[in-house]
């Protein structure tokens, strides 16, 4: 057994006893491992079968124990992978049941953003580039699996990032997904700004069972660093509101005194633009 934060084969990081993480090239994203006496957990699969193929080889690293996994929300780089491990021996993949619809309807959308770093699932064409939502569902209640010696929890505290964000208790460690995000501003693109400032709170509000964070892109942090995020979160949210409210303000003065950089800052007010106008439609 690695000591605590020790680099291990294909660049996994011991977080805690048996937690793992990794970040993937390309995006960054963090991949987790959980392991346990009779089964092992992969928390996020990667943006296509090459890095899945790597992911995966990786584990075998650390654990010839049979596989279950996670997708933490319907972004390429979370699932894109889930193809290539299902022809590898994993039978489950853990997803909340709008994050499998969303992918089923979006996957075929997002293929574009891969082309870089994964041409062939890009274009659809070799194999395991197929589109492949998780194929057990939470929906509602938390899922406690057991891998034996080591139980996780998987559950979704309310929309945030997406509208379908999960979260995974292993231990004293909790991997957020997109919901926390270390190093970089918060991606709005189809967020739900209002939604997740309180869905931040309900993680703080978890301190005294979770230790350390990990975010789905960045270093492991603190709770603290997750209450710093929330409340910048709020304050940015409050000035766009704000200025969406005046009629006679050009809303975009707002994004030079947002607390992020200027592609997150128009991001977050074109994401308040479109829910307002929807609530509007609806009444």
């Amino acid at each position: 057994m690695t000591q605590a934060g020790q680099h291990t084969p294909h660049d996994w990081v011991e977080v805690a006893p048996r937690v793992y993480v990794r970040t993937n090239p390309g995006w960054g994203m963090n991949t987790g491992l959980v392991i346990g006496d009779e089964r092992a957990l992969l928390i996020d699969t990667g943006a296509g079968p090459a890095q899945a193929k790597t992911i995966f080889d990786g584990v075998r690293q650390l654990t010839d124990l049979p596989v279950t996994a996670v997708n933490t929300h319907a972004h390429f780089d979370h699932f894109y992978g889930n193809s290539y491990l299902l022809a590898h021996g994993v039978e489950d993949i853990w997803g909340t049941s709008d994050c499998a619809a969303v992918i089923a309807e979006d996957g075929e959308n997002q293929r574009a953003a891969v082309a870089a770093v994964e041409p062939g699932m890009a274009a659809g064409t070799g194999e395991h580039t197929g589109i492949t939502p998780p194929n057990r569902l939470v929906d509602g209640s938390p899922v406690d699996l057991d891998l034996g010696g080591m139980s996780v929890t998987l559950f979704h505290l309310g929309r945030g990032h997406t509208s379908h964000d999960l979260l995974v208790g292993a231990g004293d460690v909790l991997f957020a997904g997109d919901l926390v995000e270390e190093g970089a501003d918060p991606n709005f693109g189809d967020s739900f700004p209002k939604d997740w400032v309180r869905t931040l709170g309900k993680i703080t509000a978890l301190e005294d069972l979770y230790a350390t964070v990990v975010p789905g892109h960045g270093k492991p942090v603190t709770m603290d660093f997750v209450t710093t995020q929330m409340n910048k979160m709020r304050s940015a949210v409050a000035v766009t509101r704000n200025a969406m409210e005046q009629a006679s303000t050009d809303v975009t003065k707002a994004v030079p005194i947002l607390p992020y950089g200027p592609e997150q800052s128009r991001a977050l007010l074109t994401r308040l633009r479109t829910l307002a106008r929807w609530k509007w439609l609806k009444q």
